[in-house]
């Protein structure tokens, strides 16, 4: 058990053994912008809608370089995306200080995944933000997902955010490991349009073999 923030008691699981506070988070993931990510043995890229703001205020960033090799972004709160953005950017330069060597992917998504289960853990706020990371290692180019529980999954696709099973489904339909970095890009933009309904504007990240990641914008036609 433990206590809100009036001293009244609330459990940590649900009747049917479901954390409460976690299932709260991925209810704001829900909510965030919609967010993919696409991986082929040649390229990763990530993408994300970028939600209209007031005329005068500068759009959110959101996709974010972690290292050369290696870049990440999420939905949901955008102050807890950026502390997570923060935690990577960190262990990541710790890792490079220590063994003069860049960090492997894997090894990042294990971190992440071991800091936001520690709020579980000690019955903190889960962050709610899910984040997902491309990059490049040893092991060749590399696509994970990281969930506010501390759950990580690799894999060749993935969508987070508002409409997220809409968005994995174009992608599921016509994902081609194969197909080349243009047409990821459009696949990313399509999934994301056919969630929201509407022509949005996109923020994409890219990594391929031996080049830095990069970031891109697609403007509202």
């Amino acid at each position: 058990m433990s206590e809100n923030q009036n001293g009244n008691r609330f459990p940590f699981y649900g009747p049917q053994g479901r954390l409460v506070l976690v299932d709260s988070a991925l209810e704001a993931v829900s909510r965030g912008s919609t967010t993919i990510g696409i991986k082929t043995p040649n390229f990763a890229m990530i993408a994300s809608q970028i939600k209209p703001t007031h005329p005068l205020m500068e759009p959110s960033e959101k996709i974010f370089p972690i290292d050369f090799h290696i870049g990440a972004t999420g939905a949901g709160y955008i102050g807890d995306i950026l502390q997570l953005i923060d935690t990577l950017r960190l262990e990541s330069q710790k890792h490079r200080l220590t063994y003069e060597t860049p960090i492997d992917v894997d090894s990042l998504a294990k971190h992440l995944s071991s800091f936001l289960h520690n709020y579980t853990t000690y019955a903190v706020r889960p962050q709610a933000a899910s984040v997902i990371i491309v990059g490049e290692d040893q092991t060749g180019i590399q696509l994970y997902q990281v969930d506010p529980s501390g759950t990580f999954f690799r894999g060749s696709g993935f969508a987070i955010g508002q409409a997220s099973d809409i968005a994995l489904d174009v992608i599921t339909k016509e994902y081609n490991k194969d197909m080349k970095l243009d047409q990821a890009i459009e696949l990313g933009r399509k999934a994301i349009e056919k969630s929201l309904g509407e022509k949005p504007i996109v923020e994409t990240g890219i990594v391929e073999p031996g080049k830095a990641f990069r970031k891109i914008r697609t403007d509202k036609i």
